[in-house]
């Protein structure tokens, strides 16, 4: 008997949006939590948790503290990856290859170096596999 393989996952910022805030889009929230319930090795940008911290404060109006206890949630049950050179230059690359936004260059780039086999986000082409082992999801598209 073989044990099962979980993927290995990477949620750009807007999916993460969707999961905390959108309970106006309750179809959407929903599918944003899904990855998330699911047995899976979630990995998490540092860029990832500015752009939601900065987001939540912004649009939901979350306060300090709880951006504080956001962020040492994100820090407890998930891999963080920072942004680091390797990860520049990673970013630069992918960026010149697959023609990618500078922002999203580096999202993709700390999926890349974490070893992800999916990121979920709306900003990218659905579908596109980036050095033929992370693939790209829009996991709204097929509900759309």
């Amino acid at each position: 008997m073989s044990a099962e393989v979980h993927p290995c996952i990477m949620l750009d910022s807007n999916i993460w949006l969707y999961a905390f805030i959108d309970q106006d889009a309750p179809l959407k929230q929903t599918i944003a939590r899904n990855p998330l319930r699911r047995q899976m090795s979630v990995v998490v940008s540092t860029q990832i948790i500015n752009e939601v911290c900065f987001n939540l404060l912004r649009k939901a109006r979350f306060t300090e503290k709880q951006i504080g206890r956001m962020v040492r949630a994100f820090y407890q049950r998930y891999t963080i990856v920072p942004i680091d050179q390797e990860s520049m230059i990673v970013a630069s690359q992918l960026r010149s290859q697959y023609s990618l936004s500078f922002w999203d260059g580096f999202i993709v780039a700390a999926a890349h170096n974490a070893g992800c086999d999916i990121l979920y986000t709306e900003d990218l082409q659905h579908g596109l596999v980036i050095d033929g082992r992370l693939r790209i999801e829009n996991p709204f598209a097929a509900k759309q």
